[in-house]
């Protein structure tokens, strides 16, 4: 059995607190202090850039690629392109008939501001569904990125999925890299998310969080099967966000949880890098999605040797 411990950063390139504000300081500010951070670590990562962060920043863009990382899709907007698992008022999932064209659009507007094509995808709030999956499929996509298990609760490692259910291993090219979750732990929340790993790393440190990562690793292990821990992160997490309740627009403001915002700007990066250094202790091999889905079918054979 393969023994590695194969870790996926991904860094999703959006508006500041999500969908809730229009503002950029995080891609603007965050990204640079997350790549020098990279760099000095000599490690690699995925960014997943929505159409309009690529469009209105492709500097930032063109930045991410010079240094090695991949540059990967997170939708146009930031919009629900997928199955919507709990309602947040204001924010409507498309259409499934809307789906492929949005993510062709977003992946255009991507690949123009990187100049190449884009293989990775990870959905907005990790919503996915089966027709966003076969979307990706057919635009090429090589892997996606978006499959919650805090809420499904299922798939522990990588799987090609099924094109009849997303959620479900089938004969698909595109590889579905499971978010990693610590179903070790009984979950007091009804869609799971206290099991999730996000934003634990800064809300209560990467000691707590690094209990979470041992389960998770001794869960999967403990069923034969390869670790693989896939984290997301934002680079608005890596700014001082504003307290209190922040202007989006003549109409209004908005007043963010706490949780949202603890902890953001430099803790959060110091609690990056011992996320970092913690994961090289325990002999953590980190890939790029593109790389973990050109190599996955290997690491699954090597595991039943």
């Amino acid at each position: 059995m393969d023994s590695r411990i194969i870790v996926v950063f991904g860094f999703d390139m959006e508006t500041d607190i999500g969908s809730w504000t229009p503002y950029y300081k995080g891609v603007l500010e965050g990204t640079p202090k997350i790549l020098d951070l990279l760099s000095r670590e000599r490690i690699k990562a995925t960014f997943f850039f929505t159409g309009e962060a690529a469009e209105k920043h492709p500097n930032i863009v063109r930045r991410v690629a010079e240094e090695g990382h991949e540059v990967g899709c997170h939708s146009l907007y930031h919009e629900t392109v997928g199955d919507e698992l709990f309602s947040i008022p204001g924010v409507k999932p498309l259409l499934p008939e809307e789906v492929p064209f949005r993510l062709k659009k977003a992946t255009e507007v991507v690949e123009k501001a990187l100049g190449d094509k884009v293989v990775s995808f990870r959905a907005p709030r990790l919503w996915g569904s089966t027709v966003m999956v076969r979307s990706l499929e057919d635009l090429g996509y090589k892997a996606d990125v978006s499959y919650p298990l805090y809420f499904y609760r299922e798939r522990l490692t990588p799987y090609h999925p099924s094109r009849d259910d997303w959620t479900k291993e089938g004969d698909m090219e595109i590889l579905e890299i499971p978010n990693f979750a610590d179903m070790s732990i009984e979950s007091r929340d009804e869609y799971g998310r206290d099991r999730d790993q996000w934003p634990k790393f800064r809300t209560e440190g990467v000691e707590k969080l690094m209990i979470h990562v041992r389960n998770h690793v001794k869960y999967v292990r403990d069923r034969g099967l390869p670790a693989v821990l896939c984290f997301y992160f934002h680079p608005w997490e890596f700014v001082e966000m504003p307290k209190g309740p922040i202007k989006v627009s003549p109409e209004g403001s908005v007043l963010p949880e706490e949780y949202l915002i603890k902890n953001c700007g430099d803790y959060a990066l110091t609690q990056l890098e011992k996320l970092i250094d913690c994961l090289k202790s325990m002999e953590a091999v980190f890939m790029e999605a593109r790389e973990l889905a050109e190599k996955w079918d290997s690491i699954k054979s090597n595991m039943r040797r």
